[in-house]
């Protein structure tokens, strides 16, 4: 890997502007590469060349986020009531608050991770029994992992830290590590730090040894070479499921990585490898629009990014990913604070 370079420190008072416009790009770019991503979920390259060429913008006839989007706003609204003080007791109340205890939408709760964690909260089990299931390590976590760069803007091992508590009540082992490296990644990216500063956050936190961080460093060594070389480098062939999150955290860090940080073609090449890529365009699309900020994506693209219409979760039904990015970020030049009291869906979680 080339030399790293060092990743700023937190945002300083009086940059409340520009760390709000990385705040509402992080998230946004987010919905947007899941809306983007949504259509060619499971599919091979071969697959989207042959439906759609390649595919350079939405495809759907109404894009909107999938699961991804509705997770991230959960957990981003459950980090902003309770900032740096929130527990796997916060975390656990919250899903059933505003899932286990409610009726689901139409996706049944989402991914099989989600799934795993639902049934067994359902059966009176507690975090972090809950996380063990046949998916924890699903990317389920690294879906809804940038809310915690976010909010930890510059400061990676505290992201880390606040999403791995996330996690503990749905994910164990690699879906964690999956998790802790795109929180870190987005918190680098938040603070203006390069793309290979960025990977080097997302290294920093995970066991060097894990198959998160083989994976991820497999990608961004062959990043140069384009999407069909990060694909060959991580993919998992012939394996029937496509959400393990050591392969789809480093096929989105491999095209940020292989974009240089550039939203729209960090956020395309993604989407154009396949696989899981709502989720791996969503990631992508949250570091690079951390490093770039709202400006960089594409307005016609935004456009298109509504309030949640709760098809997974009804109870973020009507909220909007940018009124969470607001939420974690600071007012009156107050770079952080621990934890900010927020509507909850339903009422409060405690």
């Amino acid at each position: 890997m080339p030399s790293i370079a060092r990743v700023p420190s937190e945002p300083a008072p009086g940059e409340a502007d520009a760390l709000r416009s990385r705040a509402r790009g992080a998230l946004l770019g987010l919905a947007v590469g899941d809306a983007l991503g949504a259509p060619a979920e499971n599919m091979k390259p071969s697959e989207i060349r042959a439906r759609w060429g390649r595919i350079t913008g939405y495809v759907a006839e109404r894009p909107s986020g999938t699961d991804d989007t509705e997770y991230a706003i959960f957990s981003g609204l459950l980090l902003a009531r309770h900032g740096s003080a929130l527990t796997p007791a916060h975390v656990e109340a919250a899903w059933h608050a505003w899932i286990a205890d409610r009726a689901e939408g139409q996706f049944r709760g989402a991914g099989f991770s989600e799934r795993g964690t639902l049934e067994n909260l359902r059966r009176g089990l507690a975090a972090p029994i809950s996380a063990q299931h046949r998916h924890a390590w699903s990317d389920g976590l690294a879906m809804r992992a940038a809310p915690f760069g976010v909010f930890a803007a510059g400061r990676p091992a505290e992201a880390a830290r606040l999403v791995a508590i996330d996690g503990s009540v749905s994910h164990e082992g690699e879906g964690i590590y999956g998790g802790q490296a795109v929180a870190a990644g987005v918190a680098a990216a938040m603070a203006g730090a390069p793309a290979t500063a960025v990977v080097a956050s997302a290294l920093a936190v995970v066991p060097d040894d894990s198959w998160t961080a083989r994976s991820l460093r497999r990608a961004v060594v062959v990043a140069h070479r384009g999407e069909r070389a990060v694909r060959s480098a991580v993919v998992i062939g012939g394996y029937p499921w496509t959400d393990l999150a050591p392969e789809a955290v480093a096929l989105a860090f491999g095209a940020y990585a292989a974009a240089d940080g550039d939203f729209k073609e960090a956020v395309l090449t993604a989407v154009n490898m396949g696989r899981d890529a709502d989720t791996t365009a969503a990631v992508a699309g949250a570091l690079a629009g951390a490093s770039q900020g709202e400006s960089a994506i594409p307005q016609e693209w935004a456009a298109a990014i509504g309030p949640a219409r709760g098809s997974c979760l009804p109870s973020m039904a009507g909220h909007h990913v940018l009124e969470v990015a607001d939420l974690l970020t600071p007012e009156d030049d107050r770079p952080h604070r621990a934890g900010r009291a927020t509507a909850a869906p339903g009422g409060a979680v405690r």
